[in-house]
This record gives C-alpha cells, structure tokens and sequence, in this order.
C-alpha cells in the first residue's frame, strides 16, 4: 500500500497529471500535528471534491482511497500496479514528442484564470502555517506525535 501524506497530498490539485495504482491512499493529518492546510489545498480542495468531501478531507483527515481520489477529479487515472512504470513512461514519452512551446503555451493557458488565485492562497496558508509553527499548540502537538509509542 501507498499512502500519500500531508504536503504531497495536498499540492497533488497543483499537478498537470497524477497517476497512481489502485493501492493508493492519500490523507491530510496536519490539524492533529497543530499545523493548518498548505499546497494550496485550502482553495483548491473544494473546488476539486466540493465543500462537503473536501472538509471531510481536510478537518477529519479521514484517508481517501485511489478510488475516491479518482472520482473526485484529484487523480488523473488509475494504473494497475504490474502496468504502472509501463504505461506512465508511456506518456511521459508522449508528452515530450510534443512540440515544447505549444506544451508551454497550452499549460498557461489552462492555469491562466486561477494563478495569480494560486499565489495569493499559498502566500496566506505560509503565513498560517509559519505562525502555526510558533504556536504552543503547534509544538505540542509535534512532541505528541514524535513521542507517541509505535
């Protein structure tokens, strides 16, 4: 099993693609370590799974599986495991027979309506999460963690 974490969840939304096999999970622990969203995720995760599905996400940090991810427009598609390597070299090398400019021109322009939204969201959550990190409960919930008995 696979299971993505925190910050490479959360900024999966600011990914072209995201492939994974159907063994993946992806959850967002940050609230129970004292911290606050990040990757964009607060503006990006309700516009993705909607309100309900991204507060379930980001406030109870329930883990999501492939599938939801997938159905929720967070994952791009699911690759079976045997076939993963295979087929993401596949479009990789797809992708890099293109002609670089129109690559270039078409990403921006996908991007275009929400990016200067993205720039303002990421500076606000690290302001957040730098106040978050000098924050007692921040720093208790850290020590918690770290000595919690495995």
């Amino acid at each position: 099993m696979c299971i993505c974490l925190s910050i490479t969840t959360m900024s999966l939304g600011l990914c072209d693609l995201v492939y994974c096999t159907e063994k993946a999970t992806f959850k967002t622990p940050f609230i129970s370590l004292g911290q606050s969203p990040e990757g964009c995720s607060s503006f990006l995760f309700p516009r993705t799974f909607g309100l309900a599905k991204a507060n379930e996400m980001l406030l109870t940090e329930r883990q999501i599986t492939a599938e939801e991810a997938s159905a929720g427009g967070l994952v791009t598609r699911i690759i079976p495991e045997a076939e993963f390597q295979a087929e993401v070299d596949k479009v990789v090398k797809h992708m890099a027979s293109l002609p670089p400019q129109s690559m270039k021109i078409s990403k921006a322009l996908i991007r275009q309506e929400i990016q200067d939204k993205l720039l303002e969201v990421n500076e606000r959550e690290c302001h957040t999460l730098r106040d978050r990190w000098l924050s007692d409960e921040c720093m208790t919930a850290i020590m918690n963690f770290m000595s919690r008995k495995k």
